[in-house]
């Protein structure tokens, strides 16, 4: 596997970033494991799904961050479940938690978003997961879209958990606007879900057009990630991506 490139910064400003999305299924299985994969990954930010959202969700989110040196962002139960964690490196601009529009009988589903700067690029960042529901879905698709249209800025990256693969309308119309990392740069393994043996790609990270992906996937053989621990942290498996942001 082709090594994907370290976080920093290029000398005409430009940041290069690694962005990491993972559905955590509420950290209800090996923390440890966690802890481990997401610290091997050395990201900048990291697009969570499924934080926990009950019971003294703000504690336990706070003992993943610390875990793996990172801080909470934005998010958790105060955007039902996604939120962002960040390195030291990000300045913060802008934090805003995202319910949206609830249907009877169907899960709350919420953006975690924010507006930070790494070296000289301002950048948009926005956390989801998309409902089980194809027209819910499809609808929250052109939502996300919106939402990253109205931050004011010229670059961002979304990523999450659509409970799509990338032949649905959903993931076509966002992949219609933004770049699909996958697609646009393959590097690890493609399919996300389930981790024991994952058989679809249903996790994504997006990027404006603006933005060059070195490299995005499954980080399957990264050192210090074992296939062990990818089984036993979560259902789902990380998605990783590096990026390089132009500089304002």
């Amino acid at each position: 596997m082709t090594q994907l490139p370290n976080s920093r910064t290029e000398p005409d400003g430009s940041p290069i970033i690694r962005v990491l999305s993972y559905n955590v299924r509420s950290m209800r299985d090996d923390t440890d494991a966690l802890a481990r994969v997401i610290t091997a990954c050395a990201p900048d930010l990291v697009l969570v799904q499924e934080s926990p959202i009950f019971f003294r969700w703000r504690k336990q989110l706070a003992r993943l961050a610390s875990a793996t040196d990172l801080v909470i962002l934005t998010g958790g139960g105060t955007a039902a479940g996604p939120a962002v964690l960040c390195s030291l490196r990000a300045t913060v601009e802008h934090t805003e938690d995202v319910l949206l529009p609830r249907t009877p009988g169907r899960h709350r589903r919420g953006f975690a978003t924010a507006v930070v700067r790494f070296a000289g690029a301002r950048l948009g960042v926005l956390a989801c997961h998309l409902s089980l529901h194809a027209d819910e879905r499809y609808e929250q698709g052109g939502m996300l879209l919106d939402r990253l249209a109205g931050m004011g800025v010229e670059h961002a990256v979304a990523g999450g958990d659509l409970n799509e693969r990338p032949g649905g309308p959903t993931f076509r119309r966002l992949a219609g606007t933004l770049l699909d990392c996958r697609a646009t740069a393959p590097w690890g393994a493609e399919l996300t879900f389930p981790s024991a043996a994952p058989d679809r790609r249903i996790d994504a990270v997006f990027a404006t057009k603006g933005i060059e992906v070195l490299g995005c996937g499954v980080p399957v053989g990264l050192p210090g990630i074992s296939e062990a621990d990818l089984r036993a942290a979560t259902d789902h498996l990380p998605v990783l991506a590096a990026l390089r942001v132009p500089a304002a």
